[in-house]
């Protein structure tokens, strides 16, 4: 089936953890261009370049979520090589998604948490701005902000990114009325605890606590979240726009 994603220009966020990277693989192998865009790990970043085609139809660009730049820098980047953007993913975070040390919730000085909010969540919305800017011109675009299922669920110790989390599904669903003319989709998608290497490494007891809070009994893979991705950010999504869809299994 073509989804419509041929030659298309994407710009992945956070692209090489293990979510971002199935999200790079997912969309090179419908034949899009892929902007890998990493933080600290140039490496896996080139590494992801090759895998979608080497440099005639993939890019690395360095995204620092705490540099007020990147998003424009990203964006520039992307347009400057292949004279657009089409579809953007935002799954970039900046760590600890954990309350900052062992203190209680109103023990966390503003200064600790602030920054924390500034870089995940404003800078999230200043790529966005540039990412619509370049869409508009084109008009047509998809964007796909990646959140969590546990905006809904919550849990102990992470307020702060949830908190940052839940705002991108108040972006995503007011944006929609601003930029649904333009041609261009918002939407986002909320995966639950993902089967990368890093919660391959959990205790199993963990793992195991988490896949049965589940209806399907299992967590869900990055390729299943890329999947859901894929869908809301090509051709396919011909007017699904505002919503968030949630990939945790049911839990």
């Amino acid at each position: 089936m073509d989804v419509g994603l041929t030659d298309r220009r994407v710009l992945v966020t956070g692209a090489t953890g293990g979510i971002g990277r199935a999200l790079t693989r997912a969309f090179a192998a419908e034949g899009a261009r892929v902007a890998v865009a990493y933080h600290r790990d140039q490496a896996a970043a080139q590494a992801a370049v090759r895998e979608s085609g080497g440099e005639q139809r993939a890019l690395a660009v360095r995204y620092d979520l705490a540099d007020p730049a990147c998003g424009d820098t990203a964006v520039g980047a992307v347009t400057d090589r292949w004279g657009g953007l089409d579809v953007l993913v935002a799954n970039a975070i900046r760590p600890p998604t954990f309350r900052p040390g062992a203190a209680s919730f109103e023990d966390v000085p503003v200064a600790d948490w602030l920054p924390f909010v500034q870089d995940n969540l404003g800078r999230t919305v200043a790529t966005v701005q540039a990412a619509v800017g370049a869409m508009r011109r084109g008009g047509w675009g998809r964007i796909v902000l990646i959140s969590t299922h546990l905006v809904r669920q919550g849990a102990a110790g992470r307020e702060f990114y949830t908190a940052t989390k839940a705002a991108l599904h108040g972006l995503a669903s007011s944006l929609a009325w601003d930029v649904g003319r333009d041609g261009i989709l918002v939407n986002v998608v909320a995966p639950g605890l993902t089967l990368t290497d890093r919660v391959a490494a959990m205790p199993r007891q963990v793992r195991a606590r988490e896949a049965a809070a589940t209806p399907s009994g299992r967590l869900t893979t990055p390729e299943e979240v890329a999947r859901a991705v894929l869908f809301l950010g090509s051709a396919l999504n011909g007017n699904i726009t505002g919503e968030v869809l949630t990939v945790a299994g049911g839990h």
